[in-house]
This record gives structure tokens, sequence and C-alpha cells, in this order.
């Protein structure tokens, strides 16, 4: 089958979308490569700093990296007084005063700068340091961008918030692959999203994990719906459920198919060489669209 790249999303300009799953291996990253691929004029932003795979299904060509760096204390021991002023200050105990020395310990240090304006001797400056990069390619009219954070860092933030930097308005839609769970590096990717969608599987741990992103869109106050994900006839799903006894829409139901997982394990994308999931996505494309263009009329 030839597949044709004309997609276009009726009535919405510049829609961003994050997708979210409460652990890895639901089918976050199914749902955002998919979505991005169907679409004529689209973004795809792979936050998933620490195991970056959206780029293994688009292939991108013509990348192009750019290192990302942190600023991190450097002492001057010849102004150093021992005062032990920035060792009290920083929380996460990056600094320590052991035998007439200062020490940082970089791989705890979350380069707040706030050290730097305790101490009174101006004896702490800063220096660069190193934390990952970000590469950015193409794939047909897909721009792929990926987040990669270095082996040890605490946190990628810093990469995550260089990453969010490349949503274009003249894009018509962006898809921010989240990285999986609730903590800060996920709260930091759905800040920029119009609207979120939630991939669950049909386990009594899959709406345990589902609740813990259900919690976060809402404390954002970030319009959502759910897709479910590796559905199987049987009408036992406690992740879709929780969706009804809450109130939650449910965007679309993806089957438990043997099919799917050959293609899918072969970093295929699913809507290039099927039309069953070409049109599967495509309905759920369309249903996002209309909650986002809802959501617009009702929360201006």
């Amino acid at each position: 089958m030839k597949f044709m790249r004309d997609f276009t999303i009726m009535g919405a300009n510049s829609m961003n979308i994050a997708v979210l799953s409460g652990k890895g291996g639901t089918g976050k990253t199914l749902v955002s490569v998919n979505l991005a691929a169907l679409v004529k004029d689209a973004t795809y932003i792979d936050c998933d700093v620490e195991e970056p795979n959206g780029h293994l299904f688009f292939k991108p060509k013509n990348i192009q990296a750019e290192e990302i760096s942190v600023k991190i204390p450097k002492v001057d021991e010849t102004l150093c007084n021992g005062c032990r002023k920035c060792v009290d200050f920083c929380q996460f105990n990056a600094l320590a005063y052991i035998v007439n020395n200062l020490l940082v310990f970089e791989e705890v240090c979350h380069s707040c700068g706030g050290c730097l304006l305790f101490c009174p001797e101006k004896a702490l400056s800063e220096k660069e340091r190193l934390i990952g990069e970000v590469q950015r390619g193409t794939s047909e009219n897909v721009a792929v961008i990926t987040g990669i954070l270095n082996t040890g860092i605490a946190s990628g933030i810093p990469i995550i918030k260089k990453l969010l930097s490349y949503i274009s308005e003249d894009k018509e839609f962006t898809v921010i692959d989240c990285p999986p769970g609730s903590a800060c590096i996920v709260m930091e990717s759905i800040k920029d999203a119009d609207y979120c969608i939630l991939v669950a599987e049909p386990t009594l741990f899959g709406a345990h994990n589902l609740n813990m992103v259900y919690n976060l869109v809402q404390l954002f106050d970030k319009p959502h719906g759910v897709v479910l994900n590796k559905c199987l006839p049987s009408d036992d799903n406690p992740s879709e459920q929780f969706c009804l006894e809450n109130g939650i829409k449910i965007l679309g139901k993806i089957p438990f198919d043997h099919e799917l997982g050959k293609i899918n394990s072969d970093a295929q994308i699913l809507v290039k060489g099927n039309q069953k999931y070409q049109d599967l996505f495509s309905n759920l494309l369309q249903t996002v669209a209309r909650e986002v263009r809802h959501e617009a009329v009702t929360n201006p």
C-alpha cells in the first residue's frame, strides 16, 4: 500500500499534544510516533531523555546535534574562608567543607546558583558541565527532535526546556512524547501542551499508573483523554473502568494484536503500511482535534 502523507487536521492551528503514561511500555511512543506520522506538517519531540526511542521509528536524516550544559559552582580556594554559608544553604548536599577544603559534588548539584549568592567572600564562580545533547533531523515532512541525557546526570529538565523551545507555531501539529511516570521531568514536558493523551494498559497495575498521570494533568489543569492500549475482547479492563468511574473521555482503543506487535518491534510506523491502523490513528487524531477545538471554545 502506498502511504500518502496528506492528512490535515481540520480547523486546528498549531496544536501541541503531550502523550503520557504512568510507566514505561504502555504504548506511549507507539501513539506519539503514529500520530505525528499522519500529519503532513508535524514536529515530534522525544522528551523521554533517559531512554529516547522515537528516532528508531522515524530514522531521521540530516541530524544536527547541540550539546546541552548547565552551570555548576567552582571554588577559588584562595578566597574561601571556610564560613560554610554555602554548605548550609545547599539542600541537595552538593557542598561540603572538609579538612579546610570546600568540596563540590557535581553529580548532585542542581545548578540553582544559590551558593554563589550566599558566599560573602565571592569565592565561588561558575563553570559549564555537559549533561547531554539535543538532536534535530527530518523524516519526510516530520521534524524529529530528540533529547539525550548523559548517564549519571541528576535531572534532564534543562534538556526538556531546550527541546520545548523548538515548538513552532508554523507547524500544524506537535507531539510531545513525555517521559514515563509523573515526576518533575514530566511536569516540565506538559507545560506547553494544549491537550494531554494518557495511555493505559488493561490491568490493575495499568489503572494504578493511569491514576498517577490523571492526578498530574488535573493538577496542571490540562484538558485530557485516555487511549486504552492492548485491549482484549473481554470486558474486564480496570483502566476502562477507572475512566468510566471518573468521567474521563476515552479517545480510542488499540487492540492486543500480534500483527501490531510484530510491526512495532521491527521499528516500523504502523500508519505507513497498514490500512487498518491508518484508519484507527486517523480517527484518534480527529477525535483529539475535536477535543482541542471544544476546549478552545469553552475555555478561551
